[in-house]
């Protein structure tokens, strides 16, 4: 039998886990696409949900369980519903419908000017699959609380702040 190259194939057969990568970036990639070309915002918004599974399910394979659950709870969960908050609590019809500019082609030459720098330094880079220790739950749930807990409660009530400003916010919207 043949060893297991580091390209992800076996004697030129795709593995399943690269398989399943090449999809969920598809995935992420149409996702992140959609966000960009759609005309509603609501739609840009979930399909900024749909991207940020895929990453969710990049972590996973990449065996960093904690990383996907992080990813799905705060940028799935929380940043897409305050990114949600903020189109329902603005008034959209006071704003500008979007329009083509004559900025685009421009916009588009420097995105493909960082897409090849990017790639480059990627090529460039040194690619030495090295493994870590993996990090117990437990010894990470005991350090949040006790190491990082000043600044856990400090994000946590910067978040409330802003949720309260924002009802303060859209309560006088409504008055006026």
């Amino acid at each position: 039998m043949g060893s297991t190259q580091e390209s992800g194939t076996e004697g030129g057969v795709l593995t399943e886990s690269l398989v399943v990568f090449l999809i969920i970036s598809v995935v992420c990639v149409a996702g992140g696409l959609g966000v960009v070309f759609s005309r509603n915002v609501i739609h840009a918004t979930f399909l900024l949900l749909v991207s940020l599974m895929g990453v969710a399910g990049i972590f996973l394979l990449l065996l960093a369980e904690f990383l996907a659950l992080v990813q799905v709870l705060i940028y799935g969960g929380a940043i897409t519903i305050v990114v949600l908050f903020v189109i329902m609590l603005t008034k959209s019809d006071e704003f500008e419908s979007l329009v083509d500019n004559s900025q685009k082609p421009l916009a588009f030459l420097i995105s493909i000017g960082l897409f090849v720098v990017m790639t480059v330094a990627a090529i460039a880079a040194d690619n030495g699959n090295t493994v870590r220790a993996s990090l117990k739950f437990s010894d990470l749930g005991h350090s949040l609380f006790t190491d990082w807990a000043i600044p856990f409660e400090v994000a946590s009530l910067v978040l409330l702040v802003a949720l309260i400003g924002a009802i303060v916010i859209s309560k006088q919207g409504e008055e006026e």
